[in-house]
């Protein structure tokens, strides 16, 4: 970031994102003068804080007014001052509560997995399912709905189903599906969709497909299905009346831009697919989010896998004045969890 601090000016300004988390107002000199921490003159207080306005990690709304931090103090005290605590034993035990069901499968583990983030942190839960695409296929069946038209259902080795409806420019039996079925399940199983994809295309440049009917219409078929990109949105979401408990997002047309957010998904998206890429916790403060035209969000993330390969991701979404040494530790661990959790039941 280039911002070099004294020790001092690192305890000021942690007292300030601490008072300001904590009670979302303007923290002033005279209140970070009484924290028991420090033992600095309130003039030398209000100097420090004057000089971390000046660089732009703190922020006066008005003249008569204390000051906030900016994303850029934030995104400082982050990577620089932030103690991430040790996620609590209470904590850690409502989280594994919440997973403690046998029978379930693995779309209900990850709807499980977004009302947990909620109901521990007291924040919105975000969790967007296994990407398909990463997946390895268990069976592949397609069931013909009628002219021209085929319901083809893909069920991969960690039980996630999807279906997808393929129009096709001949009419195809049910009976010739089924032989369709018998053959590319041979041929498919536990690939993931990437290597499926590569497969296709492959063999379809081959010249013996050009002299075996059946192979062909069925390659043709499953290129239907895997070469063509599906829209995978699945992305549940759970606590959004919380925001009701942040009144920086209290009126009416910030509320509302924030809702069609979430109804559009688009968005949230794109961000939890970025931490799909990277390992470990990602934290996304302001601006640097996808949320651009709402402002003073914070999204914290993390990846969960099936055989070390990353397939989803999950996160807490709130103002950016979250507690980040408590929530931290809740994501990563809920992403741990349902990782372990998915392995189980395969």
């Amino acid at each position: 970031m280039g911002i070099v601090l004294n020790e001092r000016s690192k305890k000021i300004l942690h007292t300030v994102i601490q008072t300001y988390i904590r009670t979302a107002e303007p923290v002033g000199s005279r209140t970070v003068a009484k924290t028991d921490e420090l033992d600095i003159s309130p003039a030398t207080i209000r100097n420090v804080m004057a000089d971390l306005e000046e660089i732009g990690l703190l922020a006066q709304r008005h003249t008569s007014s204390g000051r906030v931090p900016t994303e850029l103090g934030l995104r400082y005290y982050v990577d620089s001052i932030l103690e991430i605590n040790p996620i609590s034993d209470r904590e850690m035990k409502a989280i594994e509560q919440e997973f403690a069901f046998d029978g379930l499968n693995t779309e209900q583990f990850i709807k499980k997995a977004s009302k947990t983030l909620s109901l521990v942190s007291h924040h919105i839960g975000l969790v967007l399912a296994p990407r398909f695409s990463y997946l390895e296929l268990k069976q592949l069946e397609f069931i013909r709905l009628g002219r021209k038209l085929v319901l083809a259902i893909l069920v991969s080795q960690s039980g996630v189903v999807q279906n997808r409806i393929i129009e096709l420019d001949e009419d195809i039996t049910q009976e010739e599906l089924d032989r369709f079925n018998l053959y590319l399940n041979d041929i498919l199983d536990g690939l993931t969709i990437g290597e499926i994809k590569d497969l296709i295309l492959e063999e379809m440049k081959k010249e013996k497909v050009h002299f075996n009917e059946m192979f062909s219409r069925a390659l043709k078929l499953s290129q239907k299905i895997f070469v063509q990109e599906a829209i995978e949105d699945d992305l549940y979401i759970v606590g959004q009346g919380r925001l009701l408990d942040y009144p920086e997002f209290s009126d009416v047309e910030t509320m509302k831009i924030i809702f069609e957010a979430f109804e559009e998904k688009k968005l949230l998206i794109q961000l939890l697919d970025k931490a799909m890429s990277v390992s470990g916790v990602q934290i996304f403060i302001g601006s640097e989010n996808e949320l651009t035209e709402i402002g003073g969000w914070t999204i914290i993330t993390s990846a969960y896998s099936r055989k070390s390969i990353p397939i989803g991701s999950l996160g807490i979404l709130g103002p950016t004045r979250l507690n980040y040494s408590r929530i931290i530790p809740i994501v990563d661990y809920t992403a741990k969890l349902l990782t372990r959790t998915l392995e189980s039941i395969n």
